[in-house]
């Protein structure tokens, strides 16, 4: 146990690990192994995921953000001196990975009840050099188990804790709009020029959860999803350059984009669009979904105003959805499709209802709400199941 105490207190490639309250706490009872410096080290485990050691240490080795896995996200082999250090520190946290209660008690006297913990059979080594191996599809530091991402107010890329989980079987129609983005999408994950894309269309349509749908279905190839505010769009470049050095594959994703005239964001957003900033990310594009077609909102006094230039400027405003290299527009849908949403979602959801029926209440909840969409259908469908 003590030996263990050093080669966990001389870490280097995984020295941030010395900071998780699991291996603190394993710390602090083997330097002092009392009841209750086991009782707090149990504690800190079944806090962290309920007390399987293995499967801890695996994750925050998984989870790592060390020298050895950003060489490799960089696409360089290390030196052979820090390959030699992981491969010792490997060898001592699959020691850890190994400990049973049994083992770890046997310093202590105390033969009453003391908490157990479970340990799982696994090969770290294996597992924590195939995924720097393939680092493109597994990420490292946050980004190794999260999907979505988020912009917070301190500008600075955080993981979104409960995930839309929309799965693209769950979307009907528009499969052709949906064919498109999959399609860019996986040539981004292959490495080849992938186009940004615009998303336009009414409300309810699910141009959202078409990006949202894809994100969930590619992500374990290397795909991740962080979503930007309008309000944020200034901060894009900066989040460009923190994403280019990244070895997995980006959608910078904006919802419910629009623009005044004069919004300092339009000008921002522009300028990234126009190349100057995304030449420098391969690995990065840009999703946007409006329920505008042109994205500015026009004002007559635009059109009519003493401009010398007036026609330039209407132009520069309505051109910059151009400026995204593929644009899709997703219809609202009409009666039959509309319908066919409608039976789609019931016979999902197991709702024996006749076919004649559930068009009528469904056609009736449509009409009092203003048109039809896909977000009305799967609320019909959310108010049949509530009441059943």
């Amino acid at each position: 146990m003590e030996t263990l105490k050093i080669r966990l207190e001389t870490l280097c490639v995984f020295r941030e690990l010395l900071k998780d309250a699991v291996i603190s706490s394993l710390l602090k009872y083997l330097e002092v192994p009392t009841n209750s410096a086991y009782a707090e080290f149990v504690a800190a485990l079944y806090k962290a995921n309920g007390g399987n050691i293995s499967e801890h240490i695996r994750e925050i080795c998984e989870n790592s953000e060390n020298v050895y896995v950003k060489t490799a996200g960089k696409g360089e082999k290390s030196p052979d001196h820090l390959f030699a250090a992981l491969s010792e520190e490997l060898k001592t946290l699959q020691e850890v990975a190994d400990l049973t209660a049994e083992k770890l008690r046997e310093p202590l006297d105390y033969t009453g009840f003391l908490p157990q913990f479970v340990t799982s059979e696994i090969s770290l080594s294996d597992i924590y050099l195939h995924r720097a191996e393939n680092i493109g599809k597994f990420g490292y530091g946050i980004y190794a188990k999260n999907k979505m991402f988020y912009v917070d107010a301190q500008g600075a890329i955080a993981p979104v804790r409960n995930p839309d989980k929309t799965q693209l079987s769950q979307l009907i129609d528009y499969e052709r709009e949906r064919q498109v983005i999959i399609d860019n999408t996986r040539a981004l994950l292959e490495g080849k020029p992938a186009a940004n894309i615009l998303l336009t269309g009414d409300a309810g349509t699910g141009k959202s959860s078409t990006v949202k749908a894809v994100a969930n279905a590619l992500w374990e190839e290397g795909l991740r999803i962080v979503e930007v505010r309008k309000d944020q769009l200034r901060a894009i470049p900066e989040l460009l350059d923190e994403l280019s050095s990244n070895p997995l594959k980006f959608v910078v994703f904006i919802d419910d984009l629009s623009f005044l005239k004069d919004d300092d964001n339009f000008n921002a957003l522009k300028a990234v669009l126009e190349g100057s900033v995304t030449a420098k990310s391969g690995n990065v594009v840009i999703y946007a979904t409006s329920n505008r077609r042109h994205i500015i909102k026009e004002k007559f006094s635009d059109r009519e105003g003493d401009d010398i230039h007036r026609d330039d400027t209407v132009q520069e405003l309505v051109s910059l959805s151009e400026r995204f290299g593929i644009h899709l527009h997703f219809s609202k849908p009409n009666k039959d499709t509309f319908l066919h949403i409608v039976r789609y979602l019931a016979q999902e959801n197991n709702i024996e209802m006749d076919t004649a029926e559930l068009e009528m209440l469904a056609e009736r909840y449509a009409l009092e709400r203003g048109g039809r969409s896909a977000r009305l259908a799967r609320q019909f469908i959310d108010g049949l199941l509530s009441r059943s």
